[in-house]
């Protein structure tokens, strides 16, 4: 079984794909932390997000830095976004995705194209989302309890401007599948989240053909 997880940043998909991985005993991978990768590599290497052949030549990251604390930093995040802009980066990030989705086991995948290009064979699809407000808000509490000076105006124009990029991009934009079943997080606890996924994916399960 493939269970494809789709949203914006800070909308609950992590934790809701990670939670669901455990529920089913399935592997899981966060995609998004791929390019984050790359976006750190960037960084590392002094090179600029926004040309394509600096950011294509970022992928050849050594699998360490997915271990990088740095890689769950806003910035690092804001880097990602950019990155992701470029159909070369993509393309050399997708055949790794592709591979672990089609594992015979099946696997949960989180991430901003897995429904519409990673794997729009999936057998269950989700789209998680929340307002930019919600989500800053949340982004805000989470860098707070980390020690971490930051400022709400801040995090939601870069949330803001992520969204933009994401969803404007001209290559696997980021948006619903058409066979998606919305999510939204707003006004729902973690818990609350991921019990009404399971329970989203328990009913495609069981109404899928014998």
């Amino acid at each position: 079984m493939i269970i494809a997880v789709d949203g914006p940043t800070a909308s609950g998909k992590g934790t809701i794909s990670k939670a669901l991985a455990k529920h089913y005993g399935l592997p899981w991978l966060d995609t998004g932390l791929l390019y984050r990768a790359v976006g750190r590599q960037v960084a590392l290497n002094g090179a600029n997000a926004d040309n394509s052949v600096e950011a294509v030549a970022a992928c050849t990251f050594p699998d360490s830095l997915l271990d990088d604390p740095a890689l769950r930093d806003e910035a690092t995040g804001g880097l990602a976004s950019r990155v992701s802009v470029h159909p070369e980066v993509r393309a050399a990030l997708n055949k790794r995705q592709v591979d672990f989705a089609n594992q015979p086991a099946g696997a949960v995948l989180d991430g901003r194209d897995i429904g519409t290009v990673i794997a729009p064979q999936a057998d269950v699809k989700l789209f998680v989302t929340a307002s930019a407000e919600i989500r800053a808000e949340r982004r805000f509490k989470e860098m707070q309890a980390r020690g971490a000076t930051v400022d709400y105006e801040t995090i939601l124009a870069d949330i803001r401007a992520r969204d933009k990029r994401d969803t404007e991009r001209a290559n696997a934009p980021l948006k619903p599948a058409e066979d998606a079943h919305l999510l939204d997080t707003g006004n729902l606890t973690i818990g609350a989240a991921v019990q009404r996924a399971i329970a989203l994916v328990d009913a495609k399960i069981e109404n899928r053909p014998k």
